[in-house]
């Protein structure tokens, strides 16, 4: 059972400019609700009881606001990620704390239907473990996903040149792994950018070996990373 989940949360959101300058991105309004009060409340309606979010830039802020987490009907704890270094050392900070669990892991600025939780959680029974991903014309902003005809992850490559994927899936920024991704994440060499990255741990994971199943995502997609999304974002759910 997926009980746990660690969503990461500590990111400036640089190419959102003054609009995070001061203030901590999963906190940004999104159809009258902060954009982690959505995650969160999908997370608990799929059956996760316990988050343990790691903030950074104005982790007070956010630590406030989103409190102990009774409102969504969780337990919420944080852990600072001091320094930034990645994400895939913001998820490290939660390791003591979910030992040998299988848990959901989450990006906090990331919005999909609360749907999406429970069908990644469900299909992630049937594999070692599940990332989500989504249908874009050209992965180059993200990483692109390649997969067999078993539904299960074969390669991952973060931010490919435009026009060089023979994929057009994108990993969407949220899954279910096991205790094999600490290994991984423990051989991890920087990237270009100085960064420790999650996702290139999760394509070493599935390399080796280990079953990683990917799930489409139902519904709309919105990565909250620059001002033109936060506003595509919040003209959908005007709509709705």
């Amino acid at each position: 059972m997926t009980a746990k989940a660690v969503l990461l949360a500590a990111g400036r959101g640089t190419r959102l400019g003054a609009i995070t300058a001061n203030y901590p991105k999963p906190l940004l309004d999104v159809g009258g609700q902060p954009i982690i009060a959505r995650v969160l409340s999908g997370l608990s309606r799929a059956g996760i009881e316990e988050v343990t979010i790691v903030t950074g830039h104005f982790a007070e802020l956010l630590e406030a606001e989103v409190g102990n987490g009774a409102g969504s009907g969780l337990a919420v704890r944080y852990v600072r990620q001091e320094r930034l270094g990645g994400t895939a050392r913001a998820l490290a900070l939660a390791r003591d704390w979910l030992g040998e669990d299988r848990f959901f892991f989450g990006w906090g600025d990331i919005l999909v239907q609360p749907a999406n939780y429970r069908n990644l959680i469900r299909a992630a029974r049937l594999a070692d473990a599940a990332i989500a991903v989504n249908e874009v014309d050209d992965p180059w902003a993200g990483a692109a996903v390649y997969i067999d005809a078993d539904g299960l992850v074969t390669r991952i490559v973060e931010k490919p040149p435009k026009g060089t994927s023979t994929t057009r899936w994108n990993n969407a920024g949220f899954g279910v792994l096991g205790a094999a991704i600490w290994p991984e994440i423990d051989r991890l060499e920087p990237s270009l950018r100085g960064e420790y990255e999650l996702p290139r741990a999760i394509a070493a994971l599935a390399e080796s070996g280990v079953r990683v199943r990917a799930v489409p995502v139902e519904g709309p997609w919105f990565d909250i990373g620059t001002p033109e999304d936060l506003e595509r974002a919040r003209a959908a759910y005007r709509r709705r």
